[in-house]
């Protein structure tokens, strides 16, 4: 009776272990590709100095 129950164990794993059968191949690595967007900041010419004006007439107002 245990050899019985030792050849069903077996024979249930074996059929579990090949029932998915082979994984299709890969598909071959493509190298990404790269974009460099350049930025163009609308706002840079202006901000600093604007910033300096609010600092200085908060200080005059004191």
């Amino acid at each position: 009776m245990k050899k019985l129950a030792l050849a069903a164990t077996l024979s249930v794993a074996a059929t579990s272990a090949f029932a998915g059968g082979m994984a299709p191949a890969p598909a071959p690595m493509m190298e990404p590709e790269v974009v460099v967007e350049e930025s163009s900041a609308s706002s840079g010419g202006f901000v600093v100095p604007l910033l300096l004006l609010a600092v200085v007439a908060a200080a005059v107002a004191d």
